[in-house]
């Protein structure tokens, strides 16, 4: 009898549990009539389906009335199979891991949604046996003098390791909406705690800030993020960061602190440094926006495509920054994500920063930094020390002597 009382102690406990993408594979192999096989999915996924990674296992899941097909790292298209009783088709297969795999889903002959990325996760971002998990705050919401009554949620993620009573380094993340939940697509909290418990990384609080709405209901992520001035600084030290420091103390040095973000997020995240280095020095940028969006030359309001420039010609800041794009980022009216980014990544450069620059085939989206996030971590926070408040910051000697980064034309003659 005390036998199964400890085993039900331990699963109620969660140490039994299988987490629901393994389930949700598991389910899959079992074939697409298997029992109770949409209602997963739809659990899981949401009602349109979606992709789920286990391992070397990729689910992919496609909704449509009529069948679906779909061609994986640009190979001939294959077809998926019919989820019994659903408008839901679905392939599962063993790929690759450690890199990201793009997949086009078609339909009646025609492309089925956007081109999308599939992430190879790398172990470190599995939850492992033993490693002490964080915590996480409820959601809260703030509201703005800077922003004019800007309203914004957040979160705050505090790590095995972290002391309410000692102040703590920290990593700010902008879109952070999208950062919640063990199985966010980056698996922050996941990552962190490895990483935490392999002593690669401080203990760490974690501030995940949405994007705000105005007072009138207007989205406001791009004028924060996209505008390359000090008010979104501003927000962060004299509005947000007080009202985290009435549950975690905060170290108050630029060495110990980090700020992330995707798109929008990353220019936002560089902005921040720029602005603040002594409060802010190590950057983590994905698919950045160093591009036009909210550049206003007739309200003489910069955007992101000066930063190349700023980079080159301004004082250099005694920051660390790691980059990432993809070859198949956007290209619209803004300007070129891709090109913009391998500019910034050469300004950086020509300066002497202690910067990496990470550049797949991947398009605009996590899927990149999801995949590098426990190197990326790492990098940017080696050498950490809890005893010292700064550091100079310098340029990797293997760096140096690499050149800088040139384009090749891959996808059309050159001439």
């Amino acid at each position: 009898m005390k036998r199964f009382v400890i085993v039900g102690m331990l699963a109620a406990a969660g140490f039994a549990q299988t987490p629901p993408l393994e389930e949700l594979i598991g389910a899959a192999r079992l074939g697409p009539a298997a029992p109770g096989l949409k209602e997963r999915i739809t659990k899981t996924l949401g009602a349109r389906g979606g992709t789920a990674m286990w391992g070397q296992d990729y689910l992919f899941v496609a909704d449509s009335p009529s069948p679906v097909t779909i061609s994986i790292d640009q190979q001939p298209a294959v077809a998926l199979s019919q989820v019994e009783g659903s408008t839901l088709w679905m392939l599962l297969a063993k790929m690759r891991t450690g890199v990201t795999h793009s997949y086009q889903y078609y339909a009646a002959g025609k492309p089925l949604g956007a081109r999308g990325d599939a992430v190879g996760y790398n172990p470190d971002s599995y939850a492992k046996p033993g490693v002490p998990r964080g915590t996480v705050s409820e959601k809260r919401t703030i509201v703005s003098k800077i922003y004019d009554g800007m309203k914004a949620d957040y979160w705050v993620y505090a790590s095995p390791g972290v002391d309410p009573a000692i102040p703590a380094a920290l990593m700010v993340w902008q879109d952070g909406q999208g950062l919640i939940g063990e199985y966010s697509r980056s698996r922050l909290f996941t990552v962190t705690e490895n990483l935490v418990y392999q002593k690669l990384l401080p203990p760490l609080v974690h501030v995940m800030i949405a994007p705000g709405t105005s007072a009138d209901g207007r989205a406001m992520r791009s004028v924060e993020y996209d505008t390359v001035s000090d008010r979104y600084p501003r927000f962060l030290m004299e509005e947000v960061l007080p009202e985290v420091e009435k549950t975690y103390k905060l170290r108050p040095d630029g060495y110990s602190r980090a700020i992330g973000g995707e798109s929008s997020g990353g220019i936002c995240a560089f902005n921040v440094a720029w602005l603040l280095p002594e409060k802010f020095a190590r950057v983590h940028s994905a698919v950045g926006s160093f591009t036009s969006i909210q550049w206003r030359p007739q309200e003489k309001l910069e955007g992101g495509n000066v930063y190349p420039f700023k980079v080159r010609k301004e004082p250099k800041r005694n920051i660390r920054v790691w980059m990432s794009d993809g070859s198949d980022d956007l290209e619209n009216e803004h300007g070129s994500w891709p090109m913009q980014n391998i500019e910034m990544a050469n300004s950086l450069k020509l300066r002497g920063y202690d910067f990496h620059f990470r550049f797949g085939t991947a398009a605009h989206g996590g899927a990149q930094a999801a995949l590098d996030l426990p190197e990326s971590l790492t990098w940017l926070w080696r050498d950490y020390d809890p005893k010292k408040s700064t550091q100079d910051f310098q340029m990797d000697p293997a760096e140096k002597e690499k050149p800088f980064f040139r384009v090749a034309i891959t996808n059309r003659d050159a001439w």
